[in-house]
């Protein structure tokens, strides 16, 4: 049972099963583990914008996740807000606010290493206004594995971008997480949907141990 089944209705499932959306399209050879924004600011409750019951399992996961990674030596790329008192560099955001640097440090269980590329960025993709494509082209990268916060707007976004760059994208489904259980389950559905494939954790871990040296 998918994690979004529960908010479908008979219609939804008859609509999307017409359509021949979902379904999976599996993994590439090169992967990249991108995290977004896993930061205290939308990992922590104590933050406006952050919300500790889902931020933490999703960092929790994710920390097992990373681990492999590095383990099989695979591309590595972290994202953090970039936050400036300029309002043209703040943008549009609603409820906008310059943050603190405690709110843009990447939380301590995935610390990044001194070989690991973290990328500031001012709007909710990864890609928009940054170098990762073209790191991305630098290692032969095909397929994206997108952890991250938050589900709804982040990653969301970031996967739709991945997704019109033609890489495949795999969103591990315990390794996301948002302040709205909606936005998420929502989320989800419409990246699987449409835009990449939303799997346990351990399946992506199984499959790196039997196809990654």
């Amino acid at each position: 049972m998918a994690i979004w089944d529960e908010i479908l209705g008979e219609e939804d499932k008859k609509r999307f099963l017409k359509s021949n959306m979902g379904g999976t399209r599996g993994f590439g050879k090169a992967p990249a583990l991108l995290i977004v924004d896993m930061t205290y600011g939308f990992t922590d409750s104590k933050f406006r914008l952050g919300h500790s019951e889902s931020g933490y399992p999703a960092v929790e996961a994710t920390s097992r996740l990373l681990e492999r990674s590095r383990r099989k030596m695979i591309p590595i790329f972290f994202t953090i807000p970039f936050s400036e008192s300029h309002p043209s560099g703040i943008g549009l955001w609603k409820g906008g606010e310059r943050k603190t640097d405690e709110e843009n440090t990447i939380v301590t269980q995935l610390k990044p290493r001194d070989n690991e590329v973290v990328l500031q960025k001012r709007r909710p993709s990864a890609f928009f206004g940054t170098s990762l494509v073209d790191m991305l082209i630098f290692h032969g990268i095909d397929s994206l594995i997108i952890t991250g916060l938050t589900t709804s707007g982040c990653v969301r976004a970031s996967v739709v971008d991945a997704f019109s760059y033609n890489y495949k994208v795999i969103v591990p489904e315990e390794c996301v997480g948002d302040r709205s259980q909606i936005s998420h389950k929502t989320s989800l559905m419409d990246i699987h949907m449409k835009y990449g494939d939303v799997i346990k954790m351990d399946d992506i871990m199984e499959w790196m141990d039997q196809n990654l040296l």
